[in-house]
């Protein structure tokens, strides 16, 4: 019985054991598997338009030397959009709702774009602390303005999928519970409730994609700083 609406968001464990484990695991298994054959079912094709134009919005921008990510963001965007469509699913849990497992795919990735520019060009990598022209009494403050940015990226990359998630999953379910108690006393006002909890349904299935783009198109503009 879910005594707080919060609980939606707990890890689900069987026998002791947490099972966030096979939530991340068993949307890979939703994926076509590629074929030898001439010719792709229309699954296949649609999968392999979208990959390609995916990866030539990401990595228009960027210069050569950063093409060698486009695998990597192009997994990691199908990973989460797949997360995320899944979590709407009743009986589900959605693994980006947890802070820990968002923290843990923003924070090393954005380490590595910064270490990546730190090795590669350095010049380039500090001068970003300090803009060119700048008056010598707001250097000691914009130096540590500019710091405080750099390090607070990954925590609002992992904040951000988080919070929009969470929020979309508790209106959604503030609405369902407020339409299922208003069944048998206002009916006419409990169709209009759930006329609005199917729009916002709708409008959670876009978000969970376009967070999902966002989180990957905000590591590629990272990346972009420094390659």
């Amino acid at each position: 019985m879910i005594m707080s609406f919060f609980d939606q968001f707990l890890s689900p464990s069987f026998l002791g054991i947490p099972l966030i484990a096979l939530a991340i695991t068993l949307p890979w298994l939703t994926f076509p598997t590629p074929t030898n054959r001439w010719l792709n079912n229309r699954l296949m094709a649609l999968q392999g338009w979208f990959i390609n134009r995916f990866i030539y919005q990401l990595m228009q921008p960027i210069n050569f030397a950063g093409h060698k990510w486009a695998m990597l963001f192009t997994a990691l965007m199908l990973f989460l959009i797949t997360i995320n469509l899944l979590g709407l699913l009743p009986y589900t849990f959605t693994p980006t709702t947890q802070l820990s497992l968002n923290m843990a795919l923003a924070l090393p990735l954005w380490l590595t774009t910064v270490l990546i520019g730190v090795l590669n060009r350095p010049t380039i990598a500090l001068s970003h602390f300090l803009p060119e022209g700048t008056p010598t009494p707001l250097v000691p403050i914009l130096i540590i303005i500019e710091t405080i940015s750099l390090f607070i990226r990954p925590l609002a990359l992992g904040v951000r999928l988080t919070a929009n998630l969470t929020a979309g999953h508790l209106l959604m379910q503030l609405i369902a519970t407020a339409a299922f108690v208003l069944i048998t006393i206002m009916p006419t006002v409990a169709l209009l409730t759930s006329i609005i909890l199917f729009l916002l349904t709708t409008l959670e299935v876009a978000v969970a994609m376009i967070q999902a783009y966002v989180f990957v198109l905000l590591l590629s503009l990272y990346l972009q700083e420094n390659v």
